[in-house]
C-alpha cells in the first residue's frame, strides 16, 4: 500500500498536470515536424498506442467512434491524463480497508480493482460537470489506472500488442517500437524521469536486480520472458533508456518458421535430425536476427529422456521438456561482490550430470568452457554467438577463447573449435525486416592451420519486389556431410536430401 500511495501522490497536483499538457504539446510539435513533407528523409511512421488500445475494448463501435472524433494526439491524451491524476488522488484519500485489500492482491484481483476504479471515476465525473467523456474514454481511463497500479503503466498497451516485437524508450518522452520489421514513433510517453524510473524499479525488484549511479546498466527480463536492457544517466544522456525485446506469447514451432519463410521444409527436417543425432550446433547472427527463437525451436527436438541444463544471463529460453534445469547469471551486489558469471555456471553445469548443455549466448571466456564440454562427452549441446558469417563466427570464437586468459597457440584453439562444433546455423535479418537462415554450414575439421567449412544449405536472394520484400529461394548443396556416422550411432534416419536441390 505504501508503494501505491507513493505512486499516486507523485502523479498528483495541478502543476504536474500543467507540465504534462506542455509536454504533450511539445511531443505533438515534434511528431508534426517529423511528418513535414519537405523533410529530406522519409518521415518516421507513428503508432497511436492509445487509439490502438481503445480498439481492443469490449465496445469496438464506440471505440471506433472515439478514435474518429479525436484524430489529434495531444488533446484527448492531456484530458485523460488530468482526470487520471484526480482519480488517483481520490483513491488515496478515500479508499476503504476492503478496497486496499483487493489492490494488495494485485493482478489476480484485476476485475475487482477495475470495479473499484470505475466507482471512483464515476464520482469524480459526477462532481466535475466540466468534464465530459464517452463510454470508450471511460474504459480507457479505467484500464490506464489499472496499468499504473498493477502493470508497467504506459507500456502495457504496447506489451499487449502481439505485432510489436521491440520497444525502445529513449527517455520519458520518446518511445519507439518495431512493428513488422519497421521502426515507428508512438504517442506514448511517461510524465518525467521519475515516472520512468518507478516502472524500471517495478521490472527489476522481482528479479533481485538493481540500477543506480554506481551500477547504471543492467539486463533483466519481464514475467513473460521478454528481454530487457536498461541504462540510465550518467551513461545515458537522454535520460533512462530501456530496450525491451518481446518474445511471442505462444512458443513458435518449426512449422511456424517454415511458414514465415525463415527456412525451407527440407532444412527443417534436416535440423531436427541433427539435433536428435546429438550434433553440437552453434547459431550465429547479428542483433535481432532471431537467434534465440531458432535456439528455442532447435531445443524442441531434444528427446524428453535427456537431462538439459540451460545457462543464460537473463532466462529467455522456453523449453517444453520436463527435465530441464535453468541457471541464470547473477550480477555483483552493492559491495561489488557475489557476481556469478556464465563461465562459472558452465563449469558448474559439468558437475550436474547433463546430457545436453544449452548456453543462451557466449560472449567471452565461457566459450572455452563450452567447447571443452562439447569435446568431453556432452554431445548435442547448443549455443549462440554474434557474427555476420559462418567464417566470422570462428574468428570470434578464437578471440573469446583467448579472453579466458589461457595462453593457447592459435592452432590449438582452432583444433579445439573444429573438433567441438559440427554445425553452424547462420541467421540474418534481411533488409525488409524478415529473418532468414542464410547458411547451414558443416565444420569439417582442420587442413593445415585453417578450419574447413562446407555449406549444406543457403538462402539465395533473387530480387526485391515492388513492395520492398526480399524474394529468394533455398538451395541444398547436394554435398554429403561428414558426420553421417553420428546419425547411425544414435539411430537417426538420415534425410535423403543430398541427391537433389531444395
Amino acid at each position: 500500500m505504501a508503494r501505491t500511495r507513493s505512486l499516486l501522490e507523485r502523479l498528483g497536483g495541478k502543476k504536474k498536470a500543467d507540465q504534462t499538457a506542455s509536454d504533450g504539446n511539445q511531443l505533438k510539435a515534434a511528431i508534426d515536424k517529423l511528418r513535414k513533407p519537405e523533410a529530406p528523409t522519409t518521415p518516421m511512421p507513428t503508432y497511436n498506442s492509445r487509439m490502438q488500445a481503445t480498439t481492443e475494448l469490449n465496445h469496438p463501435q464506440e471505440a471506433s467512434a472515439f478514435a474518429g472524433r479525436h484524430s489529434s494526439i495531444a488533446a484527448p491524451v492531456n484530458r485523460l491524463q488530468e482526470l487520471k491524476m484526480s482519480v488517483h488522488r481520490r483513491i488515496v484519500d478515500e479508499m476503504t480497508p476492503e478496497e486496499q485489500a483487493w489492490i494488495a492482491q494485485g493482478e489476480p484481483a484485476r476485475d475487482q480493482i477495475k470495479n473499484i476504479i470505475a466507482a471512483y471515476s464515476e464520482r469524480e465525473l459526477n462532481e466535475n460537470a466540466t468534464i465530459s467523456m464517452t463510454r470508450g474514454e471511460r474504459f480507457q481511463l479505467i484500464d490506464d489506472i489499472c496499468d499504473e497500479l498493477l502493470g508497467l503503466g504506459p507500456l502495457e498497451p504496447l506489451l499487449k500488442d502481439d505485432q510489436i516485437t521491440e520497444i525502445m524508450i529513449n527517455g520519458p518522452k520518446d518511445i519507439f517500437i518495431e512493428q513488422k520489421g519497421k521502426l515507428m514513433l508512438t504517442d506514448t510517453h511517461f510524465h518525467d524521469d521519475a515516472h520512468l524510473m518507478s516502472i524500471i524499479e517495478r521490472i527489476l525488484t522481482p528479479l533481485g536486480r538493481r540500477v543506480d549511479e554506481s551500477s547504471p546498466l543492467v539486463d533483466a527480463r519481464l514475467a513473460d520472458g521478454s528481454r530487457v536492457n536498461i541504462i540510465i544517466p550518467p551513461l545515458s544522456l537522454v535520460g533512462p533508456a530501456v530496450t525491451i525485446r518481446k518474445f511471442s506469447k505462444k512458443a513458435l514451432s518449426v512449422n511456424d518458421l517454415v511458414k514465415f519463410g525463415t527456412l525451407s521444409p527440407d532444412m527443417a527436417v534436416f535440423l531436427e535430425a541433427c539435433v536428435r543425432a546429438r550434433l553440437n550446433i552453434l547459431v550465429s547472427g547479428g542483433t535481432g536476427s532471431g537467434k534465440t527463437t531458432t535456439l528455442n525451436v532447435l531445443s524442441s527436438f531434444i528427446p524428453s529422456t535427456d537431462r538439459i541444463v540451460t545457462i543464460e544471463d537473463a532466462a529467455e529460453l522456453k523449453l517444453q521438456q520436463r527435465h530441464v534445469v535453468t541457471l541464470e547469471a547473477r550480477p555483483a551486489n552493492l559491495e561489488g561482490k557475489g557476481a556469478i558469471t556464465i563461465r562459472d555456471l558452465v563449469k558448474n553445469a559439468l558437475r550436474m550430470r547433463p546430457d545436453r548443455i544449452i548456453v543462451g549466448e557466449v560472449r567471452a571466456g565461457e566459450a572455452l568452457d563450452m567447447l571443452q564440454a562439447m569435446n568431453t562427452g556432452h554431445d548435442g549441446s547448443l549455443t549462440t554467438a554474434h557474427a555476420n558469417t559462418p567464417r566470422d563466427v570462428l574468428s570470434r570464437l578464437e578471440t573469446m577463447v583467448l579472453m579466458a586468459g589461457m595462453e593457447l597457440p592459435v592452432r590449438a584453439v582452432r583444433t579445439q573449435v573444429s573438433s567441438a562444433l559440427d554445425l553452424i546455423i547462420q541467421q540474418s535479418r534481411i533488409r525488409d525486416g524478415s529473418r532468414k537462415i542464410t547458411h547451414i554450414t558443416e565444420v569439417q575439421g582442420m587442413e593445415g592451420d585453417t578450419i574447413i567449412l562446407q555449406d549444406l544449405f543457403k538462402y539465395v536472394q533473387d530480387y526485391i519486389d515492388e513492395n520492398g520484400k526480399s524474394v529468394g529461394h533455398y538451395e541444398a548443396s547436394g554435398l554429403q556431410p561428414q558426420f553421417l556416422d553420428k546419425f547411425r550411432m544414435n539411430g537417426v534416419e538420415m534425410p535423403s536430401l543430398w541427391s537433389r536441390a531444395s
